[in-house]
């Protein structure tokens, strides 16, 4: 078994990444996020304009990182996977360094980060910000700076926790889903079976419980399960 979790919404309380361009960016960000709402581009793009907005400087930037607040549920999670040996990977259409910053400010610091990369360069005018995209995929349907199709599959057995529209694509991909907000209304419009929640506190217990039926097959186990 593997885990595999979002990030923005879902480890976070609230998206960082929209909290990081409301407090930096220039306000053409929010209309860039109506062109990718529409669907007229697709997230890589999305993202990739509004990064370039932004307009602080390093220590700034991480000043305000470091009072993003997480899941208190979040850390017992990972425990309970670590004494298990479930590795769990956070894959996410933010910015690994945002992520980075904000799980090291909550003493958390081994996880595997998919995201896009964050790149700076210094000129006259300041620090102007980019964004580099390794996981992207040209066969992706959403236009995702990140795949999470793509890193998924052949995965073997998996669990994915999410709460988004980035979400969305990879949601049936996976063999057990978590699901909250956006990700879990998109599950029941398309007949996805899930498990709802709303914070790890909740999501725990049942995860307990996946684990302690690990021999029966999903689609078996949430029929008998998922209230």
């Amino acid at each position: 078994m593997q885990v595999f979790c979002d990030f923005d919404g879902t480890i976070s309380i609230g998206d960082a990444t929209d909290q990081v361009l409301s407090r930096f960016a220039d306000p053409d960000w929010e209309t860039i996020e109506q062109e990718w709402s529409r669907g007229s581009i697709g997230s890589a793009e999305c993202m990739r304009r509004q990064i370039a907005l932004v307009r602080t400087t390093p220590h700034d930037l991480d000043a305000f990182l470091d009072t993003v607040p997480i899941d208190p549920g979040f850390p017992a999670f990972l425990t309970v996977c670590k004494a298990r040996g479930i590795p769990v990977t956070v894959v996410s259409d933010g910015v690994g360094y945002f992520i980075r910053r904000i799980l090291a400010r909550h003493n958390i610091f081994d996880l595997p980060i998919i995201a896009n990369v964050l790149a700076r360069r210094q000129e006259p005018e300041g620090v102007v910000y980019s964004l580099d995209q390794p996981f992207a995929d040209r066969t992706c349907n959403a236009g995702s700076g990140v795949c999470k199709c793509a890193v998924v599959e052949d995965a073997g057995w998996t669990v994915y926790i999410g709460d988004g529209r980035s979400d969305f694509c990879v949601s049936d991909k996976a063999d057990i889903v978590f699901a909250k907000d956006k990700l879990a209304e998109h599950c029941s419009r398309q007949a996805i079976p899930f498990i709802k929640f709303d914070t790890f506190t909740d999501l725990l217990p049942r995860m307990t419980s996946i684990l302690s039926n690990e021999t029966r097959s999903y689609r078996a186990w949430t029929q008998s399960r998922i209230a």
